[in-house]
């Protein structure tokens, strides 16, 4: 009986197996699209002898029809978050140190994009309504803390994170912003962000990532981006985009490679990837559609350089220079890509680009950079350098004072000549600072060169959110339009400083307490790198998003104000002092009390203890004696009282005493 149905249900597999099979394959023949993953590294030495390394790792899932709990190469955690909360669009850092916008630049796309304020930094935007995006947001926060071992879940209070409306992105009632700035970065975080690469740090670029080198730069930023398509239909799981970047600043500890400028302190120095990491790329990781390593040198070498040959006659007497380049690499390149001259760019750039398919562990990639004259450039600047600092003294008041100073750069007028009325310069200041800081937001003040201006005259649009007790924060959007020909420009707000119940201080409250930074932007400046295009730079993730027309933001420091803090040892001394009062006075009265009837009970008792050998014996030496023997006396029936007057006038005392120091002390 058995035989048969078994025979049946093995002819249906068989029957409508390749029907499955090939319906698949022909939903996958359709879709066209999988699942890819790109690594990518950008080396470029800084002006101040230091060496920038911007690692780039793009992973791509597209939307798909099925329920999305598979993937070949996307991380899972990444899509169930997407899933889950609704999230449109995430961007999470954690930094650590701070970026030198005059020194390393703040005009380029890795300033403008990849510079993020030290400790962590957060803000998503979520496609449900709007009542219900801080209930998302919450959720989204624990589920980060856990996911990158990190403090993320602090934000889900609503005393750390604001709504901003349109300074710091144009995404009205379903943008979240918030930020750490006393969060420490180590190790504990890099790892979990290792681990959404399908290759994690055992293979490809990531394997440079060694936890020393990395640590003991003097900035590092590693960052995760991610952005999810939600017009898609109802039964389609959407497509995510996600960016992980890591930038770090390096100091080569190479010495001078030539003997002959071994004396110059501003001899660049020659490094490699050996020499900076410790480590060599034996391969790229076999699951990445691309990997490529970039080498990325400003345009302004080769002009000084050009300008040490015409100066210097001599100079060109040292061997090596050949064709007017004062470098040499270690490696040939396999593309050469030029930047186009654009007027609203200061300088433009090089890139050197090489393969790591062609390397292997016998023969890796080792890339290096040897210099054979000093050489002397600077990075593209912003319109204006923003920095922030405290005015006042004392624990009672004080104010928050940006200044604003001009860059002389050549290109700070080309992001205004589309003003019809007059030359321009627009600046966007976003700033959140804790409701423990009452800022008074009508003290406001602008001064331009150095003299108070009306505050109509250059404050084009400002819209304020003033905090709450232990509720919200306080937030300010700003809209400036000064002149082109500013020189330096300065707003003041004063404030004063709240109080803070025992149990809100934190652990070192003696430190002070931090104002996150502010966000400057410029509207009508934006970097973007134009490149000449070739099918390199449409394969290669990194320099397609170096050519998206990005606005230029930077960030100022983050201020720490000192509060009005207790004495936190007071209680201790309190509790202290009152347990050894009332231990000494609940012990003497115990004492006093139990004294008389303990000896009382131990008479007693040496009484009955008293035997006929005992007595006997007595009565025989009384009589040697020739005395009567004494009897021993026997308590009377109406016994004294226990408690006298004096014991408990003492009492009384001692109470009084008892109650008098707790009253004072507390």
């Amino acid at each position: 009986m058995w035989l048969p149905l078994r025979l049946t249900l093995l002819f249906l597999f068989l029957l409508l197996s390749p029907r499955a099979l090939l319906r698949s394959g022909s939903a996958a023949v359709v879709s066209g699209e999988e699942e890819e993953f790109h690594e990518e590294l950008l080396l470029k030495p800084l002006p101040d002898r230091k060496v920038l390394a911007h690692f780039h790792f793009h992973s791509i899932a597209p939307p798909s029809k099925s329920n999305g709990r598979h993937h070949h190469l996307f991380p899972k955690a990444i899509s169930q978050l997407v899933q889950k909360f609704r999230v449109k669009e995430m961007e999470l850092s954690f930094t650590q140190g701070r970026w030198n916008y005059e020194r390393w630049g703040g005009f380029d796309p890795i300033s403008s994009n990849n510079a993020k304020p030290p400790g962590v930094e957060l803000w998503a935007v979520f496609d449900v309504p709007e009542d219900q995006v801080d209930a998302y947001w919450k959720n989204l926060t624990n589920s980060l803390s856990g996911l990158f071992c990190a403090s993320i879940n602090f934000l889900e209070s609503s005393t750390m994170y604001s709504a901003p409306k349109w300074s710091f992105r144009i995404t009205p009632g379903s943008l979240r912003y918030g930020t750490l700035p006393r969060e420490a970065v180590c190790t504990e975080n890099l790892t979990p962000w290792l681990k959404l690469l399908p290759c994690r740090d055992k293979a490809g670029l990531a394997a440079l990532l060694d936890r020393p080198s990395i640590y003991k730069g003097f900035y590092h930023s590693q960052r995760l981006y991610l952005t999810s398509n939600a017009s898609v239909p109802a039964e389609t799981v959407s497509g995510i985009s996600l960016e992980q970047t890591l930038t770090v600043v390096l100091q080569p500890n190479s010495p001078s490679s030539s003997s002959i400028h071994s004396g110059e302190s501003n001899f660049q120095p020659s490094w490699s990837l050996s020499s900076i990491f410790g480590r060599k790329i034996s391969g790229k990781c076999v699951i990445a559609q691309s990997s490529i390593v970039y080498l990325q040198l400003e345009k302004s070498i080769f002009s000084e350089q050009k300008d040490n040959m015409d100066n210097g006659p001599n100079s060109l007497a040292s061997e090596g220079f050949a064709g007017g380049s004062g470098f040499e690499m270690s490696l040939d390149p396999d593309i050469v890509i030029e930047e186009e001259n654009q007027s609203q760019h200061k300088g433009s750039s090089v890139l050197y680009g090489f393969w790591v398919e062609k390397y292997n562990e016998s023969q890796p990639l080792d890339l290096g950079l040897k210099w054979k004259y000093p050489v002397f450039w600077s990075s593209q600047q912003a319109p204006l350098h923003a920095s922030r600092f405290l005015m006042g003294s004392g624990n009672e008041r004080g104010a928050i004072a940006i200044l604003f100073k001009s860059t002389n750069s050549a290109d700070s007028s080309s992001g205004s000549r589309h003003v019809s009325d007059g030359c321009e310069l627009q600046v966007d200041v976003f700033q959140v600072v804790p409701w423990y800081i009452k800022v008074y937001y009508h003290s406001l003040q602008i001064f331009v060169d150095d003299e108070a201006k009306p505050i109509g005259d250059f404050v084009h649009k400002i819209q304020v959110s003033p905090s709450k007790d232990k509720t919200s924060p306080g937030m300010m959007e700003m809209l400036l339009k000064l002149p082109c020909d500013v020189r330096s420009a300065a707003l003041t707000l004063e404030f004063d400083k709240g109080f803070l119940h025992i149990d809100e201080y934190p652990p070192d409250a003696n430190q002070g307490y931090d104002i996150p930074s502010a966000v400057i932007s410029f509207p009508r400046f934006h970097s973007v790198m134009h490149l000449l295009s070739n099918d390199s730079i449409r394969k290669s993730p990194l320099l397609s998003r170096f050519q998206e027309k990005n606005r230029v933001q930077s960030y100022t420091e983050v201020l720490l104000v000192p509060l009005t803090t207790p004495d936190f040892s007071m209680p201790y001394n309190v509790i202290t002092i009152t347990c050894t009062v009332f231990a000494l006075f609940f012990g003497s009265l115990l004492n006093v009390l139990r004294r008389r009837v303990g000896e009382e009970e131990r008479y007693l008792k040496a009484g009955k203890k008293k035997g006929w050998l005992r007595v006997l014996l007595s009565r025989l030496l009384a009589k040697f004696r020739g005395k009567p023997m004494e009897e021993p006396d026997q308590p009377s029936s109406e016994s004294a009282p226990l408690i006298g007057k004096k014991l408990v006038l003492k009492v009384i005392l001692v109470a009084v005493l008892a109650v008098a120091w707790q009253f004072y002390s507390t």
